[in-house]
């Protein structure tokens, strides 16, 4: 007797990521939603699952869109001749913060003309 199998699975999944928004905002929206279905507290366990699930992989979409485009922020820079050049924004290229001033020793006071021992 040969066992069938099952593809609900793989097409649940395929599902769940289809229904995924593309734009960043989208997928904000969309998670705001999700976050208020799971903390309104009347899903049932199952569905609870579902939406857990769901926030994850909106997270994860967020995550991902928001790394695309930091890598295509540019930075534009001056070269030696003063021309315009436009570079991908690394750490390297961004500026350095300023470092913290160090902490000044205070100078001491001399002691009052009053108190001299002689």
């Amino acid at each position: 007797m040969e066992v069938a199998k099952s593809d609900k699975a793989p097409k649940a999944d395929k599902v769940a990521e289809a229904e995924v928004p593309e734009q960043y905002g989208d997928v904000v929206s969309r998670l705001e939603e999700t976050v208020g279905r799971l903390e309104s507290g009347n899903l049932s366990l199952e569905d609870s699952l579902k939406a857990f699930e769901e926030g994850i992989r909106l997270v994860r979409r967020g995550e991902k869109l928001l790394t695309e485009a930091e890598q295509r922020i540019e930075q534009l820079l001056l070269d030696e001749d003063g021309n315009d050049v436009v570079a991908p924004l690394s750490v390297a290229a961004r500026p350095a913060a300023p470092a913290p001033a160090a902490p000044r020793a205070p100078t001491p006071r001399p002691p009052p003309e009053d108190d001299v021992p002689f």
